[in-house]
């Protein structure tokens, strides 16, 4: 994590995706740079400091889930997300609950093995050039029984030939042959050549029989296969555009080292990995219970108390330990609080904060201030088919008035509401949009009007959206 991403700097950068929610904001950021801080501190002491785990409560649509996915891309840290819901008790069907870190560790691994690829990207594609220069220009000494005569010939056709009809030819003559083909690959001459490659193929696929607890023994088990039975190669035929992409991942694969990979990854994981638990909400238990699901519910929480508190979790890459691992949960808790989850959970997720409910102002902003805004989605869609889209201020207020109305008026969920709006809004249009001249389009609030007119008239909303 970059020192320069202060408390203050980490809100900006989340004020460009996500509109209100300063207390959010300003508590995730803390927590973030806690960790950074953490880092700078004496080996002895750094290990007693815990993250201070935060709790989320608001109505589904507010950002919840957005400020821990941005604020984890932000720092460069591996980030999965998973939903309470979705885990059982140990000793009934479903997935069990170390496996969010299982899944944060491959997430890890893939992360650390990207930027390693980035740092050898240049030199993969020196080594890919050569590679692909020998197919398309095989050596007499080595290529020759790789490749055969037939495709020797048809890769120096129209070129000064490597090898003569009676012998072989000077190493001179082949090397500036060899330059030859390599300025015409980086002109493009040779992009509809195609040359023969060997691929590797797919291995055996072992299928497991889905157990209680043993939810990952197949991704395991399809490992070890893997490496018993090694994966047959054989010869494909492509463009030679396609070929030297497929060799620079081959080389880029060769230059990293996968041992260093795993250390990196394990120690990311363990440092800066953030997990977001989703719907925590409908794990609590009932207070006004005797429910036979309840028991289920509650062996959750039960079983995610080490895991929060700081355990060891066996992975496919080592033990990964989970005492420095922030967790951030969220829930609407509509229909119950934090306080009906089990005591010692509780006691793990010390921070909490409330999101509040979206209002008319704040959709309006979010439809015309943060970078990935729906209405420049839109516009930048639209814009392939050549029809360029205007949204005018009394549009955006309409649409904006509307959203909040219809939330009030049935369930509330947050901006996901101008998903559907805007698709409303916009779906005569889209279809519309590659038979039609090129123009301009205009969307004030007389045109979204007319669009919701149906909706607006009629009292059953939800028959119309969602």
């Amino acid at each position: 994590m970059d020192a320069a991403l202060t408390p203050r700097a980490i809100v900006q950068e989340l004020d460009k995706f996500i509109i209100g929610q300063e207390d959010a904001k300003r508590m995730v950021a803390v927590a973030l740079r806690n960790r950074w801080r953490r880092r700078q501190l004496d080996e002895e002491l750094r290990d007693e400091v815990a993250p201070k785990n935060i709790i989320m409560i608001g109505p589904t649509g507010v950002g919840k889930t957005e400020v821990a996915r941005r604020l984890a891309k932000l720092a460069g840290s591996p980030f999965s997300k998973v939903e309470a819901s979705k885990f059982t008790e140990i000793g009934y069907v479903g997935r069990d609950v170390e496996s969010m870190i299982r899944d944060l560790m491959e997430i890890g691994v893939n992360l650390v093995t990207q930027e390693e690829r980035e740092n050898v990207q240049d030199k993969a594609r020196e080594m890919a050039e050569e590679s692909l220069l020998d197919l398309l220009l095989p050596s007499s000494k080595s290529k020759r029984k790789e490749s055969g005569q037939q495709q020797e010939t048809e890769a120096t056709s129209g070129t000064t030939s490597a090898e003569g009809s009676g012998g072989e030819v000077s190493r001179g003559e082949y090397m500036t042959t060899r330059e030859k083909f390599r300025q015409m690959w980086r002109d493009g001459k040779l992009n509809e050549r195609y040359v023969e490659l060997e691929v590797e193929g797919s291995g055996p696929q072992v299928g497991v029989m889905s157990m209680p607890g043993m939810g990952d023994m197949e991704m395991q088990m399809q490992d070890m296969f893997s490496k018993m039975f090694p994966k047959k190669k054989k010869t494909r035929k492509m463009r030679v555009p396609e070929a030297f992409e497929y060799l620079v991942q081959q080389e880029s694969d060769r230059l990293i080292d996968q041992d260093k990979v795993m250390e990196m990854a394990k120690e990311r994981v363990e440092q800066s990995g953030i997990v977001f638990i989703d719907e925590l909400d409908k794990v609590c238990s009932k207070q006004d219970g005797g429910q036979q699901s309840d028991v289920s519910r509650e062996g959750v929480q039960r079983d995610l108390l080490p895991v929060v508190e700081g355990c060891v979790v066996n992975t496919k890459y080592g033990m990964i330990r989970t005492d420095h691992i922030l967790f951030i949960a969220s829930g609407a808790f509509h229909y119950s609080k934090p306080s009906d989850l089990v005591p010692e959970l509780q006691g793990r997720f010390p921070l909490r904060v409330e999101l509040s409910a979206l209002s008319q102002q704040e959709f309006y902003r979010i439809l015309t201030e943060p970078q990935n805004a729906l209405t420049k989605q839109y516009e930048a869609m639209l814009a392939t088919e050549g029809v360029e889209l205007e949204f005018t201020e009394d549009g955006l207020q309409e649409m904006a008035r509307f959203t909040q109305k219809i939330n009030e008026e049935t369930e509330n969920i947050g901006a996901r509401r101008l998903y559907t709006l805007m698709e409303r809004v916009l779906h005569e249009l889209s279809f519309e949009a590659p038979d039609m001249e090129q123009g301009k389009v205009s969307v004030d609030a007389e045109y979204v009007r007319d669009k919701l007119k149906g909706i607006q008239e009629d009292r059953d909303l939800t028959r119309y959206i969602l």
